[in-house]
């Protein structure tokens, strides 16, 4: 029976979560930030200008569970401007964005202002503060629309500044150096709420 691996990684700002380059411009691709095994996929993506939690994995059976509905995915995300407690019960019912083309209402999820997180600054800075004023907030949905949580906030008034996934299902960010992977024994350890360690 084939040994599967499985990773987490916290993707930088400015990366593509793919190993090889579509359009063949100079970004740097998930294969630089670690010698992973042949048939390494990451289960979903983050865009380019986003952050955070990124699982990998060589078993396209725990791929396709992940990326099923039934895990939650938490953002931790800035917005621009100080966002109200109406936007925010917008936001948990869910709004209408726009998804190939047509219009789609989001599934209701989990929303609330948090204080900043604090995490290191980016490579590129977020616009000064001299433009007025900024809020955190945290989203937590079990759907992945391309670009799902960026048009979530622009809908309700308030246009994404920064985004970091920080949880998938029982998998936290937690204090995970910028670009670091870390091999960890399985990623089904999140099918269950027992508990269990995934390290």
């Amino acid at each position: 029976m084939k040994k599967h691996h499985h990773f987490i990684i916290h993707k930088p700002w400015g990366m593509i979560s793919q190993f090889v380059n579509p359009a063949k411009r100079k970004k740097k691709l998930l294969g630089d930030l670690y010698d992973f095994p042949e048939g390494t996929m990451a289960i979903g993506r983050l865009d380019v200008p986003s952050e955070g939690l990124l699982l990998l994995t060589t078993d396209g059976k725990v791929s396709a569970e992940i990326r099923s509905s039934k895990f939650e995915k938490e953002y931790y995300v800035q917005v621009d401007g100080q966002i109200t407690q109406e936007a925010i019960e917008q936001l948990k019912t869910g709004v209408e964005i726009a998804f190939n083309g047509k219009k789609y209402v989001t599934k209701p999820g989990k929303a609330s202002i948090i204080s900043d997180p604090k995490f290191p600054l980016r490579s590129q800075k977020i616009r000064d503060e001299r433009h007025g004023p900024t809020s955190w907030i945290s989203i937590t949905i079990k759907e992945g629309k391309f670009r799902q949580v960026r048009k979530m906030t622009a809908a309700v008034g308030y246009p994404t500044l920064r985004l970091i996934r920080v949880r998938i299902g029982e998998i936290e960010l937690g204090n995970l150096e910028v670009g670091a992977v870390k091999e960890v024994k399985n990623l089904t350890s999140i099918h269950s709420n027992m508990g269990n360690s995934i390290f």
